[in-house]
């Protein structure tokens, strides 16, 4: 009999035996050893998991923290080596880094590695999170000095690059990763040139209204910014060092470092063949972070957590939400942790508030809910000239999201909004007065099937019919 099936059908018939049993023995699997991996691994402890605990991950390194890599690593402030994340506890875990997950065998409860192991599982927490998307020509993106910046490594030979003192630094892409370069090389007194394809930085995330404010930052602090236009393609020397970008206007920019800041890719692919709900945009999953087989049904032995899961929220109409968020890495790992030891009636729903930050041009930027999905945006406090402001996001006659520019404190009260699906625009009868004559205006988001860089939040519905990968049916 395998092992797998063996193990389940030891299961207690009672429901307080069968918690204990989940609790005390079994071998859960987390494939993916980051923040959300590392996380949901922690409350897995905390919640009494004793049994077998295996951490999987591609790169050589134990968890660390990845937003200071675009921030202090950049300006010399800290150093890659020195991002590990704090440990709230002893995992007790066996680690598998530097061994990339390859294939998945539901059937046989197997995960495969790329030496060819296979490690066994009774309960399995996915999170593979994303990757940089790299710079298409695969020629051009090996050329000396084409950087990405994603992971530790990424992080180490850019900043020693920028150590050099380049001459000029173009920044592909003015989504959030992308203008925080541009920021950092500008702090470091290096020239900058962004070249973005959409109208202003951060437009897919925020809107045209909030991006003429943050090309308004990147112009004021000395960044050359080239809007509404491609790189179409990259040219090196003899000695095969990047020296030219050529754009979509005819125009040429010289450049000694360049820097591909094209968004994200969930690392899925080798969930091909596994049944999975799995494909570009995630891994489709229930609120209890279950992941969906590929027929749109749920699964009880397999959770996703992190940048790499999509899953329904209450509050934004149930649109299924794939979040580039650290708040929500954490919050859904402590959900899908919770859950996998737990019965039906004492699982929770992941309904954590989607927020984000970010720091650039000496401006601190958040925001919380779902901007993207305003069709409509109020100033409510402060001044877009100055670049100081909160700003609320209507969908639909009620207030879906909210960002501020150095107004951080007004953030707790636009989340209850939400929270309350208050009607759009809101009445203030505890906050600053609105300012005079202002009134709701288009948020211009641009036309979704025009690709932009940066978004951070992903919408997408969810259709069992949507089979956008081959079935092959397991190993027996």
């Amino acid at each position: 009999m395998p092992t797998g099936t063996h193990r389940w059908r030891r299961r207690p018939v009672r429901s307080d035996g069968y918690v204990e049993w989940l609790k005390r023995e079994g071998r859960i699997v987390v494939v993916g050893a980051s923040l959300a991996g590392l996380r949901g691994a922690e409350v897995l402890r905390e919640e009494g998991f004793a049994g077998s605990l295996t951490m999987i991950g591609d790169e050589p390194y134990e968890p660390y923290d990845r937003p200071p890599l675009s921030k202090q690593v950049l300006l010399g402030k800290a150093t890659a080596e020195r991002t590990a994340l704090p440990r709230k506890q002893k995992l007790d875990a066996e680690w598998r880094l530097g061994l990339p997950a390859t294939g998945l065998d539901m059937s046989a409860k197997q995960v495969r590695l790329a030496d060819g192991e296979e490690v066994d599982y009774d309960r399995l927490l996915i999170a593979t999170g994303v990757r940089a998307r790299p710079w298409p020509n695969e020629q051009e993106a090996e050329l000396d000095g084409v950087f990405v910046l994603r992971t530790r490594d990424d992080a180490a030979a850019f900043q020693r690059r920028l150590s050099e003192g380049p001459c000029r630094v173009l920044v592909i892409g003015a989504g959030f990763t992308g203008s925080e370069i541009a920021s950092a090389c500008r702090e470091r007194g290096i020239t900058v040139t962004v070249a973005e394809r959409g109208d202003a930085p951060l437009v897919g995330a925020l809107g045209g209204v909030i991006g003429r404010v943050a090309a308004d930052l990147h112009h004021e602090n000395g960044v050359d910014l080239r809007t509404g236009v491609m790189v179409t393609g990259l040219e090196g020397d003899s000695a095969g060092r990047v020296r030219t970008a050529h754009l979509s206007d005819g125009s040429t920019i010289e450049a000694d470092v360049v820097v591909v800041c094209l968004g994200a890719t969930r690392n899925t692919e080798w969930l091909n063949g596994s049944g999975l709900g799995a494909g570009p945009r995630g891994i489709a999953c229930d609120a209890g972070c279950r992941a969906f087989d590929f027929r749109g049904i749920v699964t009880d032995d397999v959770f996703v957590a992190g940048d790499v899961a999509r899953s329904p929220h209450a509050l934004f109409g149930y649109q299924f939400l794939s979040l580039e968020h650290w708040g929500n890495a954490v919050t859904q790992a402590e959900t899908a942790a919770h859950n996998m030891l737990s019965e039906s009636a004492d699982r929770r729903p992941h309904l954590s508030m989607p927020s984000f930050w970010s720091s650039q041009f000496g401006i601190n930027i958040k925001s919380v809910g779902v901007p993207s999905m305003g069709e409509e945006i109020l100033v409510t406090q402060g001044s877009l000239a100055e670049h100081r402001f909160a700003a609320v996001y209507g969908y639909q006659g009620r207030v879906i999201g909210a960002v501020t520019f150095d107004q951080t404190r007004w953030l707790q009260f636009y989340q209850q909004l939400i929270e309350t699906t208050a009607s759009f625009p809101p009445a203030y009868p505890t906050v600053d007065r609105r300012p005079e004559g202002q009134r709701p205006v288009p948020a211009e988001f641009p036309d979704p099937s025009v690709p932009t860089h940066g978004p951070t939040v992903t919408l997408s519905g969810y259709s069992p019919a949507d089979r956008r990968m081959t079935f092959t049916p397991a190993r027996h």
